[in-house]
């Protein structure tokens, strides 16, 4: 067996020469100074068996006070020690036992390690987020807020390579540029597309576990329902909306049928009877993927036949302005309540709250107002037992929300009445 000085020592000739080691391992001395550690072995068994060799890499020596680190580079280098020398051997002769050619393996692994580095951070997010049952509108949302706030930094890295340092990064420049609300629902997405990483073997952890605490928590803060008043005077304000009749009569509606603002933006021609005065609303428009039908008070199928002689001829009851094949954005709904000063008091999603609040003092039953806004029972029991959908008293009851409304509309006192709480 070779020893380390032999190695160092060895002199050079005019032609190639070897010294053996052992089990196949020996190192070949070139004319030109390289010394090269090969390992001979034979693949197969009988006349079949095909002599071969395998090219280690080069001699080298440690470096005093080299580190682990700096060892491992040198490794990745192709510059190994007799001892690591060995172990590669080792390693060969392995894979030589179960019938594998050691260098064929070598160029396999090499493939393996360049498409790993092809499968960036960016492609994986893209795939998650395909893999998503939410609605077109809120992917395109979440995707707008990936190529702006996460891909400019780290869209471009092979997701193995992403570190804690990388989404820190992300995290505090989204806080600093975009609001604590931005980098919230960074941090949420970039942790749901490294679960799908590391669920699919190309990272091993999601890095932005231990930095998941290094912002402060962003506090959700949710619009108050609004007061008797309040709610008169917002839909008086609605009433002088000259610029988008469109938009008016989907905010009526919405608070005729506290349907959310998505939801209504998206409402098609064919969910609607306006005879039966219903409002079916298929599976993947739910938040929660289960069909829900709406009764529709008189105000609402009255404006609905109206919107009809408008829209009739589209898919979509509130058309895109620009594209007609296309449903209306709820950012329309945003930028009315913007131009009518509302938007710090009332966000459109607030008439869900104010719908359940106010319905709950006037004492109808929670069931029908938890089933109108189409929630899901908290409770495993009564959810498991509790199928009704409890339609007659729906309608009732939002026949005499759309009253209420009116009422409040037209600025009278309205004192909520009260209505028993039949099971």
């Amino acid at each position: 067996m070779l020893t380390d000085t032999q190695c160092r020592t060895a002199k050079l000739r005019t032609k190639a020469y070897k010294l053996a080691d052992s089990h196949g391992l020996y190192l070949e001395v070139k004319p030109n100074g390289t010394k090269a550690w090969r390992y001979r072995f034979r693949l197969g068994t009988g006349e079949e068996a095909k002599e071969s060799v395998f090219a280690i890499g080069d001699y080298a020596t440690a470096p005093a006070g080299e580190t682990a680190a700096q060892a491992e580079l040198r490794r990745q280098g192709g510059r190994l020690t007799l001892a690591e020398a060995r172990e590669e051997r080792i390693k060969a002769r392995a894979l030589v036992v179960q019938g594998i050619n050691p260098a064929q393996q070598r160029q396999l692994d090499r493939i393996r390690r360049a498409q790993a580095r092809a499968i960036t951070f960016e492609a994986v997010a893209r795939e998650w987020l395909a893999l998503k049952t939410w609605q077109a509108s809120t992917k395109a949302r979440r995707l707008d807020m990936l190529e702006r706030v996460v891909f400019a930094k780290i869209g471009g890295l092979p997701v193995d390579a992403v570190k804690p340092a990388h989404i820190l990064d992300v995290l505090q420049t989204a806080a600093t540029k975009n609001g604590p609300t931005v980098a919230a629902e960074a941090k949420r997405t970039m942790s749901g597309v490294f679960e799908l990483a590391v669920s699919t073997l190309r990272a091993e952890t999601d890095p932005v576990y231990p930095v998941r605490r290094a912002l402060p928590a962003n506090k959700t803060q949710h619009k108050r329902p609004l007061e008797a008043d309040e709610i008169g005077r917002l839909l008086r304000d609605l009433d002088g909306y000259q610029r988008n009749f469109q938009t008016v009569a989907a905010f009526r509606l919405m608070w005729w049928t506290l349907r959310r603002p998505n939801e209504v933006a998206g409402a098609q021609w064919s969910e609607i009877n306006l005879d039966a005065a219903t409002w079916t609303i298929p599976a993947e428009r739910m938040k929660m993927r289960l069909a829900h039908t709406v009764s529709l008070p008189r105000q609402a199928v009255a404006l609905l036949r109206t919107q009809h002689e408008l829209t009739g001829r589209h898919a979509h009851v509130f058309p895109h302005r620009d594209d007609l094949s296309q449903p209306m954005t709820e950012a329309a709904l945003r930028q009315a309540l913007k131009s009518l000063g509302w938007a710090g008091t009332y966000s459109p999603h607030a008439t869900r709250t104010t719908g359940s609040t106010r319905l709950n003092e006037m004492g109808f039953h929670t069931d029908w107002v938890e089933r109108q806004l189409a929630h899901i029972e908290p409770n495993p029991v009564r959810r498991t037992y509790n199928h009704a959908q409890h339609l007659d008293d729906r309608k009732a009851m939002m026949q005499t929300w759309a009253d209420w409304l009116d009422a409040l509309q037209q600025g009278a006192k309205v004192v909520p009445i009260k209505h028993g709480r039949a099971a």
